[in-house]
């Protein structure tokens, strides 16, 4: 492998090491293009299923055999209704996963969630829909599906209009202890996002709007009473959510404007630090939108976060002439399943041609990269490098990391 710091512009099809090794990988019968949703099964039968969404049609989920991570093994692979939806998001709790459904515009369906029993994963048969459809609305983006009996949301609905068309959609908590009838129970949304607000315009960023409307939306078991909520150019929304039909503002952090925004993930480590990491999202090429940053932030008094580091990332003048995107996204978010890894300091993240980095921060004064891995361009990519956008850890130190495009999945050894 070629060392990060050899590296020069033009030589994206040289993959890159440190403390990861590749040991297996899968192009998903030639249909990469995979999203924001993977998570692990662990089936009756002592198999490990890798479930994933796709980001684009035709697809719509993926599942993976991984009980050899060195041999992975296509279980499934299904088709979307139409072109104009996709199932960007997906999570799983035992034998019920849960798809979310997003469409290019407004007023098509299917826009919402489905429930699936995948107890065959051969076979999953569905459950329930849950419409969010409507005229001022996309459906629903992500998914958060953690206890197996809500499903936090972020989605638009019938009955909400926005004020503005990029903040279309909200926090919505579902109440699906019985599957087969998922309802509402709680909802809340950024004050001034819904027509008719008392609350004034928000502040847009002059050249980078991304709309003020969630993205991420996190419940822990450590806190089953906070919702930790990656709003993009809304900042970072914790809410208390111990009365589920009132959601109630604990503390709301926004670095846009002045910065660029699309804040992803807020993740809290339940340390002794109290720390929290906060990601953006890169969303242009070129390092257009530059800098996507990965926040360190002390969460100690939770209704005043303070930034104290980003975690370092390779060199922005030569990352961002790789092609593609270059910046933060997605992170291993430290799920509560019992197939994931789960650590109060090492943090793995992806960056699209930074490719899947992993961090420690036992001193989040001074995060401290310890191990990467960038592949070599995957062929027919329409970027020029390879697009990391999602990974998984596994409890058994596997990390699974899927591209973008037409790179497809990635099974990786890291040695920390």
């Amino acid at each position: 492998m070629a060392s990060q710091g050899g590296l020069r512009p033009g030589q994206a099809s040289q993959p890159l090491a440190l403390n990861m090794k590749l040991i297996a990988h899968n192009e998903l019968a030639g249909f990469g293009g995979v999203g924001e949703g993977i998570n692990m099964q662990a089936t009756k039968d002592g198999r490990r299923i890798l479930w994933l969404a796709h980001e684009s049609a035709p697809k719509n989920f993926t599942a993976v055999d991984v009980t050899d991570p060195k041999n992975p093994k296509m279980v499934i692979q299904t088709d979307l209704p139409h072109a104009k939806v996709r199932s960007n998001s997906l999570d799983v709790v035992g034998d019920i996963m849960a798809v979310a459904y997003q469409t290019r515009e407004w007023g098509l369906k299917p826009a919402g969630f489905d429930l699936f029993d995948i107890s065959k994963p051969e076979a999953p048969k569905l459950i329930s829909h849950f419409d969010r459809s409507g005229p001022n609305s996309r459906g629903a983006h992500c998914v958060w599906f953690a206890d197996g009996e809500y499903v936090h949301l972020t989605s638009g609905s019938a009955d909400f209009e926005p004020s503005d068309p990029k903040d279309d959609q909200f926090y919505q908590i579902i109440d699906v202890r019985d599957p087969a009838k998922p309802k509402e129970v709680g909802r809340w949304w950024l004050p001034g996002t819904r027509k008719g607000d008392p609350e004034g315009p928000l502040p847009r960023h002059p050249r980078f709007d991304g709309g003020n409307r969630p993205h991420n939306t996190n419940v822990y078991p450590q806190r089953p009473d906070r919702a930790y909520i990656g709003y993009i150019d809304g900042g970072t929304v914790i809410l208390d959510i111990s009365d589920k039909s009132k959601p109630k503002l604990v503390t709301h952090w926004r670095h846009s404007p002045p910065f660029n925004g699309f804040t992803h993930t807020v993740m809290p480590l339940f340390n002794k630090d109290d720390t929290i990491i906060i990601t953006d999202e890169c969303t242009k090429d070129n390092g257009e939108d530059w800098p996507k940053l990965a926040w360190v932030v002390n969460g100690s008094v939770e209704t005043n976060l303070v930034p104290v580091a980003t975690l370092p990332l390779p060199p922005a003048e030569v990352f961002t002439k790789r092609g593609g995107r270059f910046g933060a996204h997605n992170l291993h978010e430290n799920y509560p399943g019992p197939c994931s890894m789960r650590s109060d300091h090492i943090v793995l993240g992806t960056f699209f041609n930074g490719g899947v980095r992993a961090y420690d921060v036992a001193n989040p004064l001074q995060p401290r990269e310890v191990a990467y891995f960038v592949p070599a361009t995957p062929a027919l990519t329409p970027k020029g490098s390879a697009q990391i956008n999602d990974v998984f850890w596994d409890d058994r130190g596997i990390v699974y990391a899927v591209d973008r495009f037409t790179g497809g999945l990635y099974c990786l050894e890291m040695s920390i």
